[in-house]
């Protein structure tokens, strides 16, 4: 089975598509995916698909989306093992489970090499980082679950994953300024910021790089733009971290030279 979540939903059984075309067997399908290998409460299902208000007859409504969704299993199965849908979709007391091979799932691989990358980063082994949260962030085509109605609980489920990939991006970019990539960040990066317009992080990364890369009245061109968004959308200035980056620029800090620190606790160093 292959199940992508991370862009256009996509479900295959072998090479044939399990995904239901009706809005709430999809969000059933994707839900249990993102949860894959973990039971779903029924109320949880039920949350996502009605809200507040399920009708009077949503445990049988319920029961029959599972069944539609186990006949497409049984179906990509074929007539010699559809029995084999039952052990796939689950019925758990109280709820019901995806049962999937590591892999299977996108959202769950990226997951798991993100934990990989960051562990990388957090010892030191810059180059590795990189490696490892690229092939993570390869595996987006698109916002998580483009094409899918998210009710409450699906809703939460794509900001956690939308965070998770804004700090995959961050960690990164963190790793290849460590590594003197600062000049082929620049391109990155200015599409980045024009997306985030209010991210400090982003903005200090790309701050730093175009300091190093010779272009110190652009990173403080960056800084006043991020300061007049600030200002203008939430009334507050930046943070004290990006106000002594921007100290340090002003000064041209030789401590911010060095490629082997991360860009935020450089911010530290600088006034330490």
């Amino acid at each position: 089975m292959q199940i992508n979540l991370l862009g256009p939903f996509v479900a295959h059984e072998q090479q044939t598509s399990i995904l239901p075309t009706a809005a709430k067997p999809r969000q059933i399908l994707a839900l249990l995916a993102l949860q894959a290998n973990q039971m779903v409460t029924v109320p949880t299902l039920m949350e996502e698909i009605w809200g507040e208000e399920p009708p009077r007859t949503a445990t049988t409504t319920l029961q029959t989306y599972i069944l539609q969704l186990r006949r497409r299993l049984a179906t990509a199965f074929g007539t010699d093992q559809r029995s084999a849908a039952k052990g796939i979709l689950v019925t758990r007391h109280g709820g019901y489970l995806l049962d999937v091979q590591p892999g299977e799932v996108d959202s769950s691989e990226f997951e798991r090499i993100l934990g990989l990358g960051q562990a990388a980063l957090t010892a030191g082994d810059d180059a590795t980082a990189s490696l490892l949260l690229g092939q993570a962030l390869k595996l987006w085509r698109g916002p998580a679950l483009v094409d899918v109605q998210v009710g409450r609980v699906l809703e939460i489920e794509v900001l956690r994953l939308e965070e998770a990939r804004l700090g995959a991006l961050e960690g990164r970019v963190a790793a290849d300024l460590r590594l003197g990539r600062h000049a082929n960040l620049l391109s990155e990066l200015t599409v980045l910021s024009a997306r985030h317009p209010m991210h400090e992080g982003l903005h200090a990364q790309f701050m730093l790089a175009q300091y190093r890369s010779g272009r110190s009245w652009q990173a403080l061109e960056t800084y006043q733009r991020l300061r007049s968004t600030l200002i203008a959308e939430l009334g507050i200035e930046p943070s004290a971290r990006l106000q002594r980056l921007h100290i340090a620029l002003l000064g041209a800090d030789p401590r911010l030279d060095l490629v082997d620190d991360e860009p935020m606790l450089e911010l530290h160093r600088v006034v330490g």
